[in-house]
């Protein structure tokens, strides 16, 4: 199956920057100024992601997305094909031609199962204009399978700061005093065990809730954990820019990171939120958008699985109206800036019966939807199982893929701490379904022995111990070591 984009220029994204009404957002300086591509380094005309990344099984149907644009200042024709391997015409698996005006991006989208592909493999996207040549590849390893999933934790949320202080009781302090060098040191240490995608799980912080909050009279007050040129307020760490420590560790390691952008305030998905995040993600994109491993655009705000907000009944259907719009907006938007960049959301599991028939709706507009709770299921719900079946049928609607949020904490009193191995491995292999695992978290829950600094303390350190021998129980990589 095969699907293309629209082309998307960079001049009318600009202009759709600068048109968003400024107040009362109370910025520091210009949004044109912090829209400039020039603040950036130049990104590749040529990229390549693959939805999900590596490691896979040969159970799924592979999303490869690439994205060709035009740096010229008049309009060409291009040539565009993907290869398998190695460049012919027998290895060719997409194929494309395409007039890209000037500064503008074409979108290349196409699906293929990995059934056969057993080992170590190179997508290869090559585009031709006159004896011009972009190129752009990505590595994948596919795994022989009865499941999609690989019984492996293939990614983790990170934390710069934990929101609750009672929640990272025995932690938060320890990621205050984080330099980047020991930033750089938890990314190679997740890498190390095979959890190579990386979810930031903010880049603001804004302790305000939905329909509780004043933001749209009164003005966004959050503080930035990078150099934000949008708002004043910074988050008080040892690390001066944690993004650009992540992404650049991260691009030497061929790992992915989804950039959390987040937090307008929880659960808030109303009109002001969407603009807030409009400028938010372009700052982004101009800012850091030349990492490779940049992968895409993770929603902070979270919701539950009923679509009912705390106000309870009477706001449902102007609450369920407010996220639809917001996805079909926002997707639309990020697609102008990356055309291949997906858009990930993490629900709760939560009240799941009370809207199968809302979220189909919201996955239409949703690249990646990676829910959690299946652990803590109400009294009178869907049974774990059911719940994620039902996440399994609605994705297989609205061409969605379907990552799970395993929680790999437990609590003590109100404070996080390291699950039991045990449980972990028991929840890997009892939700086989999803295409990918990714859990909650490693910042305060795993901790590699060569960390200089430990959040979280010593019971961290055990569970990273206790996760290798799993991993060495698998035999996945040489010598016992996860590749």
């Amino acid at each position: 199956m095969e699907s293309d984009g629209a082309k998307f220029s960079r001049r009318k994204v600009l202009k759709a920057l600068r048109a968003i009404p400024l107040a009362p957002f109370l910025l520091s300086r210009s949004a044109e100024d912090a829209a400039s591509p020039t603040a950036s380094q130049p990104r590749p005309a040529a990229r390549l992601e693959l939805i999900p990344p590596s490691l896979v099984t040969d159970q799924i149907i592979l999303d490869v997305r690439g994205a060709v644009e035009n740096a010229g200042h008049s309009e060409r024709d291009f040539s565009i094909s993907i290869y398998f391997d190695k460049e012919s015409p027998a290895t060719q698996v997409y194929a494309k031609k395409s007039r890209i005006p000037a500064h503008a991006s074409v979108c290349i989208d196409c699906r293929r199962p990995t059934n056969g592909w057993v080992g170590r493999h190179r997508l290869i996207l090559v585009a031709a204009s006159g004896r011009e040549q972009v190129r752009a590849e990505r590595e994948i390893e596919v795994l022989e399978s009865d499941y999609r999933s690989t019984d492996t934790i293939g990614g983790a949320w990170v934390d710069l700061l934990h929101w609750s202080e009672a929640e990272a009781r025995y932690y938060n302090a320890a990621l205050r005093k984080l330099t980047c060098d020991d930033w750089r040191q938890q990314i190679r240490s997740m890498h190390s065990i095979g959890m190579d995608v990386v979810v930031i799980q903010e880049v603001f912080r804004n302790q305000a809730y939905y329909g509780t909050n004043t933001i749209a009279k009164t003005g966004y007050r959050g503080e930035a954990f990078y150099p934000s040129a949008l708002f004043p307020g910074r988050v008080h760490i040892a690390c001066h820019d944690p993004l650009e420590t992540i992404l650049s560790e991260a691009d030497r390691l061929h790992m992915s990171v989804f950039p959390g952008v987040g937090m307008y305030a929880w659960f808030d998905y109303t009109t002001p939120s969407l603009e807030w995040h409009k400028k938010v993600a372009a700052e982004l994109w101009h800012r850091y958008g030349h990492h490779p491993s940049f992968y895409g655009w993770y929603v902070s705000e979270e919701v539950g699985g009923s679509l009912i907000p705390s106000q309870g009944e009477k706001a449902k259907e102007r609450y369920r109206q407010e996220i639809i719009a917001f996805f079909g907006e926002f997707q639309s938007f990020c697609r102008r800036l990356a055309p291949e960049k997906p858009v990930m959301l993490a629900p709760n599991t939560f009240g799941l019966r009370n809207s199968q028939e809302v979220w189909p709706h919201v996955l239409k507009h949703v690249d990646i939807i990676c829910p959690f709770g299946f652990g803590r299921m109400p009294k009178g719900d869907l049974s774990a199982q059911q719940a994620a079946q039902v996440w399994q049928t609605m994705c297989h609607e609205t061409g969605s893929h379907l990552w799970m949020d395993m929680e790999t904490f437990v609590f003590q009193g109100k404070a996080l701490v390291p699950r039991p191995i045990e449980g972990i491995v028991q929840s890997l292999h009892r939700f086989r379904n999803f295409e990918k695992i990714i859990c909650y978290e490693y910042s305060g829950i795993f901790n590699s022995p060569e960390s200089t600094l430990k959040p979280g303390g010593p019971s961290t350190v055990a569970l990273y111990r206790d996760y290798q021998r799993y991993l060495r129980s698998l035999n996945l990589g040489a010598q016992g070591k996860f590749r």
